[in-house]
């Protein structure tokens, strides 16, 4: 399983790559651009496999590390999540929603 990672730029590309260092949930690592662009530092990107595939805003990158910290929760066997999904309270399924994928 490949599971996205929100990291932020750390140092933007430099010459004709499109190699960045981008920095997120206790590590650093080079992070192919390619489909993203040259990006300024600070900017998060969604990185699967060392390649960057979209640009986040603060807020999502902040929902999906949230999400990470409650599947490491889950797998340290804590059973409270709601700290981990704030935003889920507020996004009820809604009839017309039913049954959709």
């Amino acid at each position: 399983m490949c599971i996205g990672l929100p990291m932020k730029i750390v140092e933007p590309p430099s010459g004709l790559s499109l190699q960045a260092l981008c920095e997120g949930r206790g590590e650093r690592r080079q992070v192919n651009l390619y489909l993203v662009g040259s990006q300024e530092p600070g900017t998060w990107v969604l990185v699967f496999s060392d390649h960057a595939r979209r640009v986040l805003d603060d807020e999502e990158a902040g929902q999906i590390m949230l999400a990470l910290d409650g599947l490491e929760a889950a797998l340290s066997g804590e059973t409270d999540f709601d700290r981990f999904f704030p935003d889920l309270p507020s996004r009820l399924p809604s009839p017309e929603g039913r049954g959709q994928r």
